[in-house]
C-alpha cells in the first residue's frame, strides 16, 4: 500500500515483538548506526523508552510529542522511520481515518555473528567505517580463544540433573514473549534459478543449494548489483572440490569483481529513487508537469540515464558521475534526474564531469532537496542568461584610405646612384 503523509496529529501505540537486552544497545550503536544513521537509532531509543513495564504496549501518543521528545523534524522522523523499516528493525502498521492511527513494531538487532554473516550489512558497514574501524569492531565482538584441550569436560547432562515427570502442555496460542528478528526483504532483478540451471550437472550439487545459500546469493547480488551473466562467472569460481558453492570464497570472488569492474571502489546503500517524504508528484494532479515530475521521482538516476542513451547502458564513466552526486554529495535521486536532463540539454548531450560539479555544487550550497525546486533552478537560470544584455560591437567608420591600394613607383638608376653617395657620408 503506498504510504500516507506522516501529520504531527497522527496518533501511534509501540509495541515489541521481541524480547530486547542491554547487549542489544551496544550492537545498534557499533554496528547498525554506520548504516542507518544516528537519527533511525535515537529514534528506536525513543519508541522503545515509550513502552511499559512488561515491554510489551506503549500508551497512545501523537507525534508531536515525538517531535518534541527527539527535538527534531517530522520529515527527519519519517526518514529515520524508513531506514529501520528496511534495515529489518521496525515494522509499520497503519489505519486510515480523521486522525490516522499507527502501530510501530519493534524487532531485535540481529546477535553480532548474525551481522557480520550478512553479506550486505557486512560490506556496507566495512565500507562506511574503513577497513581499519572495521577490523577493532569485529575484533570487539571476537570471543578469546581458550586452550580448552587442554582441559576436561566434566558438564552435567540434563538427564544426569532431572527426571522426566507428566508435563503440563503449553497452549501454542498463548502468544509468549520470544526473541523475533526481521530478515531483510529484497527484490531481487537476478532470475537464480535460470542462472544455477546454466551450471553444469557434473559441477555443482544441485541439491547443496539450500534455501539459506540462495538466501545469501540473492543479497550478494543485490548489495554488488550483479547481473544474470555476472553471477554465473562468479558462481563458477566458488564451487570447491566436493561441487558446493563455498560461502567465503562466493563473497571474495564477488567482491573482487567488483573492485575490478569500478577501480577498486566498493559499493554503499543509497536510495534507488527519490524518497517518499520528498515526493510532491503523490499529491499533485496530473498535469503535464506533475507527469514529469513524477517520471523524475521514480525512476532511478542508473534507469533515467538509460532511457535518455536510448536504452544503452551507461559507461563506467558516467556511473562514476552517478555515484559522485548520489554518494559523495548526497543529492536525492529525483534531483539527480534533473541534474542529468539539464545538463545533457545544454551541453549537446555530453556529460561532462567539471561541468556537472560546478552546477552540482551550487545546487549543494542552494540545499536543493526535490525535484521541483531542481526543475525551478533549472528555468530559473535560463531566465537569467536569456536576461543578460549580449554584447554588441561597434562598428568603427573606416578612412577613405584603408581600402585603397596605393601605387608604389620604383626609382630610376640615376636616383639609386645619387641615394647610395648620400649615404656614403655616414660611413
Amino acid at each position: 500500500m503506498q504510504k500516507k503523509s506522516l501529520m504531527p496529529a497522527d496518533t501511534y501505540i509501540v509495541t515489541s515483538k521481541t524480547i530486547l537486552a542491554n547487549e542489544d544497545h551496544k550492537i545498534l550503536t557499533s554496528l547498525y548506526q554506520p548504516i542507518v544513521g544516528a537519527m533511525s537509532i535515537s529514534l528506536y531509543f525513543s519508541l522503545w523508552s515509550y513502552l511499559d513495564g512488561s515491554e510489551c504496549l506503549s500508551l497512545e501518543w501523537t507525534h508531536h510529542q515525538l517531535m518534541a521528545n527527539m527535538g527534531t523534524k517530522l520529515t527527519d522522523i519519517e526518514m529515520a522511520r524508513n531506514k529501520l523499516e528496511a534495515i529489518g528493525l521496525l515494522k509499520t502498521y497503519f489505519k486510515e481515518g480523521p486522525m490516522n492511527h499507527y502501530i510501530y513494531q519493534l524487532y531485535a538487532p540481529l546477535s553480532s555473528a548474525e551481522f557480520f554473516h550478512n553479506p550486505i550489512l557486512n560490506t556496507t558497514l566495512q565500507n562506511n567505517v574503513g577497513k581499519k574501524e572495521y577490523e577493532k569492531l569485529l575484533e570487539r565482538y571476537q570471543c578469546p580463544k581458550l586452550p580448552l584441550h587442554e582441559f576436561q569436560d566434566i558438564t552435567c547432562k540434563f538427564s544426569d540433573v532431572f527426571e522426566s515427570i507428566s508435563a503440563y502442555q503449553v497452549n501454542e496460542d498463548n502468544n509468549l514473549k520470544q526473541r523475533v528478528k526481521r530478515g531483510i526483504e529484497l527484490t531481487s532483478k537476478i532470475d537464480l534459478e535460470h542462472v544455477l540451471s546454466m551450471v553444469p550437472e557434473d559441477y555443482l550439487q544441485q541439491s547443496s543449494i539450500t534455501r539459506d545459500m540462495k538466501d545469501y546469493i540473492y543479497k550478494l547480488s543485490f548489495i554488488y548489483d550483479f547481473d544474470d551473466e555476472s553471477l554465473l562467472r562468479i558462481l563458477m569460481n566458488s564451487i570447491n572440490e566436493k561441487k558446493m558453492i563455498d560461502k567465503e570464497l562466493l563473497k571474495n570472488q564477488a567482491r573482487n569483481f567488483y573492485r575490478f569492474e569500478n577501480q577498486g571502489k566498493m559499493p554503499t546503500l543509497v536510495y534507488k529513487s527519490e524518497p517518499e517524504l520528498k515526493r510532491i508528484s503523490n499529491h499533485a494532479p496530473m498535469t503535464k508537469k506533475a507527469k514529469l515530475i513524477y517520471q523524475f521521482e521514480t525512476t532511478t538516476p542508473h534507469d533515467f540515464l538509460a532511457l535518455k542513451y536510448g536504452g544503452v547502458e551507461p559507461t563506467k564513466q558516467d556511473l562514476m558521475i552517478l555515484e559522485y552526486l548520489l554518494v559523495e554529495l548526497k543529492l536525492n535521486p529525483g534531483v539527480v534526474n534533473v541534474l542529468i536532463d539539464y545538463v545533457l540539454k545544454i551541453n549537446h548531450n555530453k556529460l561532462t564531469r567539471a561541468f556537472i560539479e560546478t552546477i552540482a555544487g551550487q545546487w549543494c550550497r542552494e540545499k536543493i532537496e526535490t525535484v521541483e525546486d531542481a526543475m525551478n533552478q533549472c528555468i530559473n537560470e535560463k531566465k537569467r542568461k536569456e536576461a543578460t544584455p549580449k554584447i554588441i560591437k561597434q562598428s568603427v567608420k573606416k578612412p577613405k584610405w584603408f581600402d585603397e591600394n596605393p601605387k608604389i613607383e620604383l626609382a630610376t638608376p640615376e636616383e639609386m646612384k645619387e641615394m647610395d653617395e648620400f649615404l656614403k657620408q655616414f660611413e
